[in-house]
């Protein structure tokens, strides 16, 4: 499993929460988390995870996942074998929570030291994720990662002025081509902060 970051807010100010949002956000003080994949790369024991831990983080939250050592022994192709595999999975999720729980506290106290913001974890396994105590953020209702990057996002590119008013414009959009239009936004505030970057010219 790759490495990867996903970053949930870019404050017009640059990458990583630097300079106020849109909607009166002040993000100047959240420190910079451009290099949280390789830091938990470094920092986690070897052997908990195949490869690279995927790291998402928004204004509020880290998320760390995992994918663990696959399962020993055959599973039946059958309904009863593919149950038997998920309880499996989720088994051997549940184990690697338990006995990893106090170097991970130590873990997330160090990066929340790092980051300002707190860390959850998750591990995968085959078919099955499992996150562990991942905060939910009071926006209208009680909202996980995803979805709140899902409003940061459409308050950055201006589209709303706020995380109330893009939860109920993300309601009227929902469709079959919302995640694809969501990604075409994404790029297009990419390119808008590089034209930022240069600048005008003049001829």
């Amino acid at each position: 499993m790759s490495g990867r970051m996903h970053r949930g807010w870019h404050g017009p100010g640059g990458r990583g929460g630097r300079g106020p949002g849109r909607g009166g956000w002040q993000q100047a003080d959240l420190p910079d988390v451009d290099d949280a994949t390789a830091w938990f790369q470094g920092r986690l024991p070897d052997g908990w995870f195949v490869g690279a831990p995927e790291v998402t983080v928004d204004r509020e939250e880290v998320l760390v996942v995992g994918e663990l050592p696959a399962l020993e022994g055959e599973f039946a192709d059958t309904e009863a074998g593919r149950a038997d595999r998920a309880a499996a999975e989720s088994g051997r999720i549940s184990r690697f929570r338990e006995t990893t729980r106090e170097e991970r506290i130590e873990i997330a106290r160090q990066a929340e030291h790092r980051y300002g913001r707190k860390v959850a974890w998750g591990a995968k396994l085959g078919e099955t994720v499992e996150l562990f105590t991942v905060a939910s953020v009071p926006v209208m209702t009680r909202l996980r990662q995803p979805e709140r990057i899902v409003l940061d996002t459409l308050v950055d590119s201006g589209v709303a002025r706020s995380r109330s008013d893009a939860l109920a414009w993300a309601v009227r959009l929902v469709g079959e081509h919302a995640d694809e239009w969501l990604g075409e936004l994404r790029e297009a505030m990419a390119r808008v902060d590089e034209l930022r970057a240069k600048g005008p010219t003049g001829e």
